[in-house]
Formats: structure tokens, sequence, C-alpha cells
């Protein structure tokens, strides 16, 4: 393939995909708008009409949002690759540091700097003022920053890390590099499934054993029921930074352990947060989270095959902008350009990882009213919907290309069908 084939398909690719992106966000909008005069007859009764409204427009606005994001994205793409910018950072990085690993290192470690410095106002927007604007935002400047940096701290050590693995097999470990790399993501992931929830979370949030027995007692035996067993239950103060709740279940093996926001407690019955619970519950006894890794390991492991041969090939830096140099290794460059370009090339793939994803939300909703009452998860559902300001009536086409999670209607039938 030639450098200009390449740059014509790249180019091609991006637009197609944003135009995909703004047309079905205003088929979204268009859809909501001309639903929010009335309360979905499923709901009526149970969610009020100004919920109804606050919901769509909180969806609007985030849909909204979300296109200037996907747009700034797309200059941002087009100012490293085609523009020169990661040409510029390498020479700079070149000049300083010379050839070798410290170079590489320096490369990664200056696009991520650069591109966390564009997505830092967009986030402090998301926070202070969307989320404000809807009173779901409770955090303060203070914490964010806070959070900014304990981040930037773990990822500067973790993934400077890891990366700096995989140069390193990059470089000495031959054609079937990208192999043994695979390797050593895999067992970083895997690995992370046991110090996220032991050691990392608890550096951002408190997370203390659940006080009311008589819940403790309800939740037990469920886990008993269902054959399911956790190093602990735990409530974690979320409402330090939203007012959105949730329960999931983190760890693996021993290191398993049930989390519930205290926002979630704060508005579930005991009944309803057993019903949620066995929704969460019913992802880990139907192997959901296995297959989940499983296709994640394999994608991993297709995806790094596939840049093993593109960072043979010269059209692949040039086609994007950038130079290979003779002299020093790109193999720095080639990760920066495929972790670039990937989202472009896979963007229309999206739909058949949300269709997995909402056949596992349906059989984990199957699972929860098998053992527990399925009025009682549509009850808290319900709830949630409100509380979070989900949109009642999404677009069926936006939802069926974006949503991990069913439509509200659709999903809360099937559950009152199985009554």
């Amino acid at each position: 393939m030639s450098s200009l084939t390449f740059t014509v398909l790249f180019i091609g690719f991006l637009v197609i995909s944003l135009i995909v992106r703004f047309w079905l966000a205003s088929r979204h909008i268009r859809h909501i708008m001309a639903h929010s005069a009335a309360v979905p007859e499923q709901f009526a009764g149970k969610i009020p009409l100004d919920a109804h409204r606050r919901a769509a427009a909180y969806t609007i606005a985030k849909t909204k949002f979300s296109l200037l994001v996907h747009l700034l994205n797309a200059v941002v793409l087009i100012g490293f690759t085609l523009m020169g910018g990661l040409q510029w950072l390498s020479v700079q990085a070149l000049d300083i540091f010379g050839t070798g690993y410290r170079y590489q290192l320096a490369l990664v470690l200056g696009f991520a700097l650069i591109s966390g410095l564009i997505e830092l106002p967009l986030d402090y927007f998301r926070q202070f003022v969307l989320e404000q604007r809807f009173g779901f935002n409770r955090m303060t400047p203070t914490l964010f920053f806070t959070d900014l940096a304990k981040s930037s701290a773990l990822s500067l050590a973790l993934g400077l890390g890891l990366v700096w693995i995989v140069l390193i097999l990059m470089d000495k470990s031959g054609d079937l590099w990208w192999l043994y790399a695979w390797i050593v993501w895999c067992v970083f992931q895997l690995s992370m499934l046991v110090l996220v929830p032991l050691f990392i979370a608890p550096l951002f949030n408190k997370f203390k054993p659940l006080e009311d027995e008589s819940l403790r007692t309800r939740i037990e035996n469920l886990m008993a029921r269902v054959g399911f067993s956790a190093s602990g239950l735990f409530v974690m103060d979320g409402s330090r930074r939203s007012a959105h709740g949730n329960a999931y279940f983190s760890g693996f093996g021993a290191a398993k352990r049930i989390v519930f926001f205290d926002t979630l407690l704060e508005r579930l019955a005991p009944h309803e947060i057993e019903a949620v619970l066995a929704h969460e519950l019913g992802h880990f006894k139907l192997k959901h989270i296995v297959k989940r890794i499983v296709l994640m390991f394999a994608a991993s492991l297709a995806f790094l095959a596939l840049l093993g041969y593109l960072k043979t090939q010269t059209w692949f830096f040039t086609g994007l902008g950038v130079e290979p140099m003779m002299s020093a290794s790109n193999d720095a460059m080639a990760l920066i350009l495929f972790a670039l370009v990937l989202p472009v090339f896979s963007f229309l793939l999206s739909p058949i990882t949300s269709i997995g994803s909402r056949k596992h939300e349906f059989e984990a909703d199957a699972f929860a009213a098998k053992h527990t009452n399925s009025q009682d998860l549509v009850s808290a559902l319900v709830k949630l919907y409100e509380d979070n300001a989900s949109t009642l009536t999404p677009d069926p086409l936006h939802s069926a290309f974006y949503d991990s999670h069913p439509p509200a209607a659709v999903r809360i039938n099937r559950l009152l069908a199985a009554t």
C-alpha cells in the first residue's frame, strides 16, 4: 500500500465516522424532544413529568457536548498526524534525549502530557458546568485536581512502566514480540483486577463495611442462594463526587468484594437493593465477566499482531505524517500512531460490542428475576432512571449503536413479561 492510499483511507474513515456520529446524535436529539411532552406509558404514575423532561434536557445536553468533543478530537488527531504534531514532538525529544529508550519514553510521555492538557478543560466543563447544571456534581475543584494528580501519578508509575516493558520486547524479542507483549498485557490486566479494589480504589474513595445488619443478612442470604462468595460488603462515599448511584462487585478470586454507593443505599429500599445486586451477581454467575475478559484478550492479541505488521511498513508512518527514522527505533511512534488511528477504523464495529453487552444485561435481569422478585428490580430501575436522569425515550438506532444497556422501556417490558 502506498502512503497516499493510506492517507486517503484514514481521512475517509475519519470523515465517515464524524458524519455517522453527527447523524446519530441529531436523530437522538430529535427523538427525545419529540417524546419529552409526556411520560411513556410504562412509567406513567411512577416518574413525574418534570423528572422526565429533566432527563430529556440532560441527555440532549450530554449529546451536544459529546459532538463538540468528537469534533475537537478529530482536529487534535489531524494535528498530531497529518499536520506534523507528532513529527515535531519526535524531533524535540530526539534533540534532548538522543536515540534509545529515553527518547522513546519521552515521546510517549510528551504525547500523553499534551493530550491530557487538551482534555483537561473538557473534563472540567463536564464536571463543573454540565453535571453542575443538572444537580449531579458534588465535587469541589480541590478534589477534582487532587484526583487528577493521583491518577496522573498512577498512570506515570504503571502506564509508563508497562510501555517500557513493551518497548524492550519490541526491540529485543524478534518478530514474535507482539505475542510476548500480549502475555505481559494479559498478566497486567489480571493483576489490576486484584490491585484496583485493594490498593488503588481506596486512594480515591473511602470504603467502610456495610453496617446495616438486616441488609447485610439479606445480601448474605442472596449470595448463599446463588453460590457467590465475597471478601466483604462495603459502602463507598460516591456522594463526595456525584449524586449518581450504583452498585458493583470488583476484584478477582479472594479479592472479590461487593460495593454500594452511599447514594444508592439512601434511595433504594432493602428489597430493591437486593434485586439490583442480584442483577450484578448474575453477570458473575453467568460468566459474563469471564467472557468479556476472554474477548478483550482475543481482541488485544489480534490488534498487537496487526501492530507487529504495521510497524514494519513505511507507508503506515508516512501516510500519517511521520517520517520514520533510519538510525533510531520507531517503536514508540508506532505505538502512538496505532493508538490514535485504531478507533477511527474500528468505530463502525461499535454496534457489535453493544449487541453482546445488551444480551448480557437481559440475561442478568432474568437471573435477578429468578432469585428475587422481578417487581423489586423494576421499581429499583425506575428509581435509578429518575435519579440518574436517564432518558426513557432514546432513539432506537442511536441506542443500538452506542448503548451497553437496553432502552429503559424495553428492559422494563421484559421484566414485567417474566412475572
